[in-house]
């Protein structure tokens, strides 16, 4: 079974510095029927204006993952870790038992466009713990590339939670295919381009909950870049 979240369905909101849409209820959004999708708790994408950005705040008890999709984010957190984040860098950050953190855009005079990603953890009161790490084009042209895993296979973040996020950047006409394991589900979101997912077509910011499915069939319409999570 396939459910659409269709982009235009999210919530949206438009602060004048940052444009945010959110997947789940977040925040000044608050939606019951879609508060989350397994371990998947927050899928927000974000644009942040030039210079602007989030004040040092807290968090506990989730696994929190940014895909930069264009521009670039400065972060600093309370465990002593601070960097820039590009596109094809991804960062890992495991709030655990608490941590403090800051995210801004780091450029004066452009736009910072992410995804921000949280996902439960397996246990509550974990060390807290960063990770920041590149994965280059190449690696994830027309085929899949694995960002983080629970056992950081294949050179992916390692974060607690029971998921296996993949991304795939793929050109028009081309395919990518995942099987699932019995009992399984999938989470489909497309950053860019149009797909079809098991024959379904998505755009830009749709996306999509897979439950019952053997495998996740993927085919671009147009150039486009797609995140796929395998959960339990």
């Amino acid at each position: 079974m396939i459910t659409l979240r269709p982009s235009n369905e999210r919530g949206h909101f438009d602060f004048g510095w940052l444009d945010t849409r959110h997947s789940f209820a977040f925040g000044q959004y608050q939606d019951p029927a879609h508060l989350s999708f397994h371990a998947l708790r927050v899928l927000n994408e974000d644009v942040v204006q030039p210079g602007q950005g989030f004040g040092t705040h807290g968090h506990r008890d989730m696994e929190i993952l940014t895909w930069v999709l264009e521009g670039a984010l400065a972060h600093r957190d309370s465990t002593g870790n601070e960097g820039v984040l590009r596109p094809g860098d991804a960062q890992r950050m495991s709030a655990g038992s608490g941590i403090r953190h800051s995210e801004y855009n780091a450029s004066a005079s452009e736009r910072v466009h992410f995804l921000q990603i949280w996902l439960f953890p397996e246990r509550e009161g974990l060390t807290p713990g960063y990770e920041q790490r590149a994965f280059p084009e190449e690696g994830r042209r027309n085929r899949w590339a694995l960002l983080a895993s629970p056992d950081g296979a294949e050179g992916s973040l390692a974060w607690r939670t029971d998921a296996r996020l993949h991304v795939a950047d793929l050109e028009a006409g081309r395919q990518v295919a995942l099987d699932l394991a019995p009992g399984r589900a999938a989470w489909v979101q497309v950053a860019r381009g149009r797909v079809e997912v098991n024959g379904v077509g998505l755009g830009a910011g749709d996306g999509a909950a897979l439950e019952g499915e053997s495998s996740v069939r993927i085919h671009a319409a147009t150039g486009a870049e797609v995140l796929l999570f395998d959960l339990a």
